[in-house]
């Protein structure tokens, strides 16, 4: 890439990675506003509010995060899967786009509940708290991403190369996750439509 091109991209990388985190925050505090208030009204505005974000701004903003991101990674001399910390932060992005994807549906019905006039605050409690720690989570997963492209660990994807200590404990971190995140939807006990009901 030309360097104004390659400046462009990272402006929008940058701009809609951070946009992610902001609007994740933002759909953080109305999950936990409609998990903690017993205020009919807060907590149907709050399910209400995390549906539209969901749909109109955090998933385009993920979206657009991993496109400009592959972009990035693929247009300058960093690489795709040259640097392991470039590698984490594309598996990250990967695996939070995909958890999002996944609480789509769920945060689609909630919303719907909400808008009914019989809708009360202690209606679908196990919901509302999986969408709490699921944004929680993923707030951590997207700051664990910011934070690797601002120190940029030394490490090269090189066979034969010995394999830095924090590649090593990132890698058993992400793979428990992943297991888990596996084995719970093959279960259905936590699963995309597992509070729905």
């Amino acid at each position: 890439m030309t360097p104004r091109i390659r400046q462009l991209a990272l402006t929008a990388h940058v701009t809609c990675s951070v946009g992610w985190i902001g609007a994740l925050a933002v759909f953080f505090a109305h999950a936990l506003a409609s998990l903690i208030s017993r205020d009919e009204q807060i907590v149907r505005a709050a399910a209400l509010a995390m549906g539209l974000a969901a749909w109109f701004v955090i998933l385009p903003l993920g979206l657009a995060s991993l496109a400009t991101g592959l972009v990035q990674a693929l247009g300058t001399a960093w690489g795709l899967l040259r640097h392991y910390w470039v590698a984490s932060k594309l598996l990250l992005t990967a695996v939070a786009t995909i958890v999002l994807l996944l609480k789509l549906r769920p945060i689609g019905y909630l919303a719907d509940v909400a808008a009914s006039p019989a809708f009360s605050s202690s209606d679908l409690i196990g919901l509302r708290a999986s969408l709490a720690i699921h944004a929680g989570a993923g707030l951590l997963v997207l700051l664990t991403a910011v934070t690797l492209a601002v120190c940029k660990p030394k490490g090269l994807i090189r066979r034969g190369m010995r394999v830095p200590q924090w590649v090593k404990v990132f890698a058993c971190i992400v793979a428990v996750l992943i297991l888990l995140i596996a084995a719970m939807l093959v279960t259905g006990a936590h699963g995309p439509d597992a509070h729905i009901r």
